[in-house]
């Protein structure tokens, strides 16, 4: 009877999953676009979970990935990374992903995604799917777009022009920490470089943005137990991330759990920990009128003062009004910026160092254009407004790398209350509301009519008027200009009203670690058993290409390749 009433339910299940992904289709095909039918949501929860195990089976199979049926490839989690921009080439400028739960419309048309971007009021963020992220609270990734830039107003305040040059000095300290660690390491090379670049990043973070200043310690170098500190509650919380927001932290920090998610749920109280002394702090700082730390929390502070005086003034606060934070928003502001702040960079200079160990002639290049500009001048003296515009290759470097291994491949919008009208090419579509109307970034990055040899990475494709390699010269490095992508091919770091306010951070640091880096030494591929130079450098490239995504795009294991760092 059990098992009867149970394929009973799987039947009826599978049928209405059938049914509605033909009524979808249906509503579709009035869109006159090209469509691809998906059985299965990418958020159905028991397929999340099975979907990874599924695939890691599939992957051991001689079979390519582009050999599958489309319902198999676009069913995998990330599948944009293996695609690019495939299948627009294949099925034009906008194409629906059909589901028996939504109609999923990919977009990789460069006015039609600027349109896009700019008509925020008609294109709004699916508040709901980024719910996950408010593990500590509210945050701006939560915010609908009233209460929007209330929030932007206070994050945006620290990341201005003024805090750029302790940016640089301390991503400067850092990079020359994780040299000499490197170096240090050999011959038997760096046992794990993808953990030491999340462990710059999150020192660079948290020294400028919380005042928390930590010495650089590498796998290479021996442990500190910090079990319990503020970055390892942190890194814990970051590892752990996806079982983090499917379950609260304070059930997993409950009795009658495994002990591997008690170590998580602690880590997470622990973190809470940290914010909510850190915030202390800086309150009790202010009020004995002391000028605070100047960092993020001193911008949250002085927005929770906001928050608390009109609290008290009204009880009955009109929502449109609100001025401020509340605490559980700044603790879930906090959470997202160490989230999106920290392994955005961390993973990015992961995969540049990768694809520069593979490319030693882009190592020379960058090296040659530092030599060039810092001279003679010691590192701890380099000027971040007289060096950081100079330093065009190093930025390059990050542009191209962000080009083809962004953190974020599509961003999903949706339509509002009403139906919405874009162009596209020479037709305008007309699209009902509760439609994704999902920003293809990957594909249009990667698209052969806006990208010359677009999968390929090529750093000097971002390098106009390049100087001749016969006879570079300091004059002809810096007659070099960046090149400014065509509008709407290129967003690393979105577009529109709600770009990502870290953008110019980020560039910072990692100009600032690779120019330290490569002034001096060059990275090698540390070749196995019977293995040739050419073979490890090939191996490395594998390496960057097997990705997953569970929540930012990372390697799935960097450090099966480890580098060896050497003076040049």
């Amino acid at each position: 009877m059990i098992v009867q009433l149970f394929l009973g339910s799987v039947l009826v299940y599978l049928l209405w999953n059938i049914i509605c992904l033909e009524i979808n289709a249906r509503k579709a095909r009035r869109l006159k676009v090209p469509l691809v039918r998906l059985p299965i949501d990418s958020n159905n929860v028991p397929w999340t979970i099975i979907q990874p195990h599924l695939w890691s089976i599939l992957d051991r199979l001689p079979i390519k990935w582009s050999s599958y049926p489309d319902f198999v490839r676009y069913s995998r989690r990330g599948w944009h990374f293996a695609d690019k921009s495939e299948t627009h080439v294949r099925l034009g400028p906008v194409w629906a992903l059909v589901t028996p739960v939504a109609i999923y419309l990919h977009f990789a048309d460069p006015d039609a995604i600027h349109e896009i971007f700019s008509r925020r009021a008609d294109f709004v963020r699916p508040i709901k799917e980024y719910k996950l992220l408010e593990v500590y609270g509210p945050c701006i990734s939560t915010a609908g777009w009233d209460d929007w830039s209330r929030h932007r107003k206070v994050l945006a305040a620290p990341f201005n022009e003024s805090i750029m040059k302790f940016v640089w000095d301390e991503s400067l300290h850092q990079a020359k920490a994780m040299l000499r660690s490197w170096a240090s390491a050999a011959e038997a090379g760096i046992p794990s470089m993808q953990k030491d670049t999340r462990t710059l990043s999150l020192n660079v973070l948290a020294s400028t943005g919380f005042r928390k200043s930590y010495d650089f310690r590498g796998s290479a170098d021996p442990a500190i137990n910090e079990e319990g500190g503020y970055r390892d509650s942190l890194q814990t919380v970051l590892d752990n991330i996806i079982l983090l927001m499917l379950v609260p932290y304070r059930l997993l920090a409950g009795p009658m759990v495994p002990k591997s998610w008690a170590r998580i749920g602690n880590a997470a109280v622990s973190f809470k920990k940290y914010m909510m002394k850190m915030l202390e702090e800086e309150t009790a700082a202010l009020n004995q009128g002391k000028p605070g730390s100047g960092g993020i929390m001193t911008a949250f502070v002085r927005a929770l003062d906001v928050h608390n005086q009109e609290t008290s003034a009204s009880e009955t606060k009109n929502e449109e009004a609100k001025r401020g934070l509340s605490v559980d928003e700044i603790f879930g502001n906090l959470f997202v910026i160490n989230f999106a702040g920290h392994d955005t960079t961390a993973n990015t200079l992961a995969f540049s160092m990768l694809l520069l160990a593979a490319h030693p002639d882009v190592q020379a290049w960058i090296s040659e254009e530092v030599a060039l500009v810092t001279k003679n001048v010691p590192v701890e003296e380099w000027d971040y407004k007289g060096l950081f515009p100079q330093l065009k290759r190093c930025r390059a470097v990050l542009l191209e790398t962000l080009r083809v291994y962004p953190p974020i491949m599509a961003l999903p919008k949706w339509t509002s209350r009403r139906a919405q009208t874009i162009k596209v090419g020479d037709r305008t579509l007309t699209i009902p509301p509760g439609i994704s109307t999902t920003l293809y970034l990957l594909a249009i990055q990667t698209h052969p009519k806006y990208w010359p040899n677009p999968y390929s990475w090529l750093p000097s494709r971002w390098i106009l008027h390049p100087a001749p390699a016969s006879s570079p010269s300091i004059d002809k490095v810096r007659g070099e200009e960046l090149l400014v992508p065509e509008r709407g091919t290129y967003f690393p770091w979105s577009d529109g009203p709600q770009n990502c306010p870290g953008k110019k951070f980020a560039e910072v640091e990692a100009v600032a670690v690779l120019a330290c880096l490569f002034k001096t030494h060059r990275f090698h591929v540390k070749a196995e058993a019977g293995e040739g130079q050419e073979e490890a450098r090939q191996r490395a490239l594998d390496c960057t290409k097997d990705i997953n995504m569970e929540m930012l795009l990372r390697m799935t294991n960097a450090d099966r390749v480890r580098l060896i760092f050497r003076k040049a």
